[in-house]
Formats: structure tokens, C-alpha cells, sequence
């Protein structure tokens, strides 16, 4: 893994990344000898990885949804 200089790193950031985005290797950016971060390449989302519409077609409704579950006398709220 090749490392950097932070003081590098921040005058030739986007070069950086553009390299590290066509490589895929990472880069250790260093402070005064030390790791400081490691700068890896983005996952890309494969199709597999759907949340919205994941439950599409499991779930049932049953019985009226629109009626309140209680009778309006169980809430003290709307009593006198």
C-alpha cells in the first residue's frame, strides 16, 4: 500500500482520489510518520442490495384499516 504525506495529500487531494478511484488501491495518509486514514475506493452497489420495494408483494391487508381499533369512550382525551 503506498502512503502520503498529509501535507502532500492536501495540495494534490482531487489527484488522490481520481488515483485511487482508477487503481482501487489504497493510500495511508501519513501525519509526521503515523497513520492518520486510509483512503479506499468507493463499494459499487450491486443489484442485490434493493431496499425500497424489498417487502412488495409479502404483506396482506385484513379487516377494515380506515376504523379506529376502540370505541372513542376508552380515550379520556375525547370525554366532556
Amino acid at each position: 500500500m503506498d502512503h502520503i504525506a498529509v501535507s502532500k495529500f492536501k495540495a494534490t487531494c482531487l489527484a488522490v482520489l481520481e488515483r485511487v478511484r482508477q487503481t482501487g488501491e489504497p493510500i495511508l495518509v501519513t501525519k509526521r510518520g503515523e497513520a492518520l486514514v486510509e483512503i479506499v475506493p468507493a463499494k459499487q452497489p450491486t443489484e442485490g442490495n434493493r431496499r425500497l420495494g424489498t417487502m412488495a408483494g409479502r404483506a396482506s391487508i385484513v379487516g377494515d384499516v380506515i376504523a379506529p381499533v376502540g370505541d372513542a369512550n376508552d380515550w379520556d382525551a375525547l370525554s366532556g
